[in-house]
């Protein structure tokens, strides 16, 4: 089969490896749609950051060679032994999470704080192939109007449900969402859909707030033109939001999230940050503000499917192009030099 094989920073092949097979409890699918994710950027230019430096406790990985990708789509063409309840033929998602089942949390159904946690495309082969082996306990069924392009945003719209969800958004909140990328623009249809009064989402770069403005958001701010909080009061009758999603992970997105929230508001950090953020304490404790952090998902596929098959999350509106596995690192130099033209890039390994 063809593979995107990562072997370091900067450093991808297309190789040749052999076929796959299934063990016991896995499947084999036939990749069918895999998208890039900003975490698949970092890694490829800045990593290792989720590739284990030294070998993964469940899986032996370490520092390559891997295939990464983790938003996908596949269908079954081969079933290991003692796997029931999937067919040949089944389109399915993967939850990409490699956990214990053992541990303190995942026995209580927390798997994303296991505590030998690894993801499929970092600490194991992903879906920058033609084919992979993943375990049955993690696949989800497709709906069948779902396409496979579709099926394969389950994995970012399950980030953004799980966000919803840790963010405590109630009915008839406003809410704020920091930041239009893929992750901002999901989060910003799930709190909508979950029931949110209105959507206020901040964005420097004019083609994602084009997109934000069309995916239903009542306003959309560009924080190098105003000031972001004081608007949002203006826009509220000074109450401002109610939960706000920094769906960035900086300095500045943070600062824009607290001064987007209102007194009691609550802040709920979506992205990621690799180096020290600091707190306007005084801020926080006189208007009793809480921060709360979502970094992935647990058992939120299958809502994020349903979603998707509802129509109330449209994701086709954040494909701005598609490569075979040949485009892959062209496609990852062009989601990080040029954002405002890109979005989601979708990579079609039969293409």
């Amino acid at each position: 089969m063809k593979a995107i094989v990562w072997y370091g920073r900067k450093e991808m092949r297309m190789e040749l490896p052999p076929d796959p097979t299934p063990r016991s409890g896995e499947v084999k699918l036939k990749i069918k749609s895999c998208g890039i994710c900003g975490s698949d950027v970092h890694e490829y230019y800045e990593g290792p950051f989720l590739i284990p430096a030294k070998p993964h406790p469940l899986t032996g990985r370490s520092l390559g060679p891997v295939i990464m990708g983790h938003e996908f789509c596949g269908e079954v063409v081969e079933v290991g032994p003692d796997v029931t309840g999937v067919a040949l033929g089944d389109r399915v998602v993967v939850n990409p999470l490699i956990y214990c089942g053992e541990c303190h949390y995942c026995k209580k159904g927390l798997h994303i704080m296991c505590l030998k946690l690894g993801t499929y495309g970092f600490a194991a082969d992903g879906a920058f192939a033609e084919y992979g082996v993943f375990p049955a306990r993690s696949l989800v069924k497709v709906p069948p109007n779902v396409s496979d392009e579709e099926a394969a945003f389950a994995e970012p719209v399950a980030v953004a449900v799980h966000a919803v969800l840790r963010g405590r958004m109630n009915l008839g909140d406003t809410v704020g969402v920091v930041g239009g990328g893929p992750i901002g623009l999901l989060v910003t249809q799930v709190a909508l859909a979950a029931g949110a009064k209105e959507v206020f989402v901040v964005e420097p770069i004019k083609g994602r707030r084009e997109i934000a403005e069309g995916l239903g958001a009542r306003a959309v701010l560009n924080p190098e033109e105003r000031d972001v909080g004081r608007e949002i009061a203006a826009l509220t009758k000074g109450l401002r939001a109610d939960v706000v999603f920094d769906c960035v992970g900086s300095q500045g997105s943070f600062d824009t999230a607290v001064a987007m929230s209102g007194r009691r508001g609550k802040v709920c950090v979506v992205g990621m940050s690799l180096v020290p953020i600091a707190v306007q304490f005084f801020r926080l404790w006189t208007h009793e503000k809480e921060i709360v952090f979502s970094s992935g998902y647990e058992d939120d596929f299958e809502a994020a499917l349903a979603l998707i098959a509802s129509g109330r999350i449209r994701v086709r509106d954040l494909i701005t192009d598609r490569v075979g596995l040949e485009g892959v690192v062209e496609a990852l130099t062009k989601v990080k030099e040029d954002p405002g033209a890109h979005v989601k890039i979708m990579v079609i390994p039969e293409g």
